[in-house]
């Protein structure tokens, strides 16, 4: 992360409001307008979750921290293509380190992937309150992905869980790529209209 991550003197007079915030969707926004500030307490408040996640992909520490450092790094250059309105910020983030760390276990040849279902986890061992709450999102997302279509769920599970990007997508089930994409908003739609409190 080196200069990326830990530069934030320039920034403390424009963004230091910044370093309260917590939203993931914000700190992306905020980045996505040049914040460094923002990528920082971006990186404070999701680091340990997203190394997790490509722990449990790569199986090796050193290479998801690999993982970890080239995906915000490439957070940073392209945040300024999020769209809350095509998914949340922790999905989008999730998305990133997937697919960097699928990449990583392609160039290294060989793919080992977890059937863990609490696959996204901190590699840490959560407290009881946060196991609960992680439990009830995981049941109620289920819950949702269940009401799509087989198509709808799997072109979203290729694209949030797998890492695989809209064109990989259409090419993997021989789609046209606007097709794959109008499935994919429509699930996510859908998805966020069920998950709404």
């Amino acid at each position: 992360m080196g200069a990326v991550v830990s530069d934030t003197v320039a920034d403390r007079g424009t963004d230091g409001r910044v370093t309260a915030l917590s939203s993931a969707a914000t700190l992306v926004e905020a980045i996505g307008r040049g914040s460094r500030i923002a990528l920082k307490r971006l990186y404070d408040l999701e680091s340990k979750r997203l190394y997790g996640i490509a722990l449990r992909i790569v199986r090796r520490p050193e290479v998801a921290a690999d993982v970890l450092q080239e995906a915000f790094i490439q957070i940073w250059q392209n945040a300024r293509s999020y769209s809350p309105e095509r998914g949340a910020a922790q999905a989008w983030l999730t998305g990133i380190v997937r697919f960097r760390a699928l990449d990583a276990v392609r160039k290294t040849g060989r793919e080992v992937l977890s059937g863990d279902p609490a696959l996204g986890d901190a590699a840490e061992e959560p407290d009881v309150i946060e196991r609960i709450g992680a439990e009830a999102e995981a049941s109620a997302l289920r819950r949702c992905l269940g009401l799509l279509d087989d198509i709808q769920r799997r072109l979203v599970v290729l694209a949030f869980v797998d890492g695989y990007s809209h064109s990989e997508i259409a090419e993997r089930i021989a789609e046209p790529l606007g097709t794959v994409k109008s499935r994919i908003r429509r699930g996510l739609a859908a998805l966020k209209t069920c998950l709404a409190p």
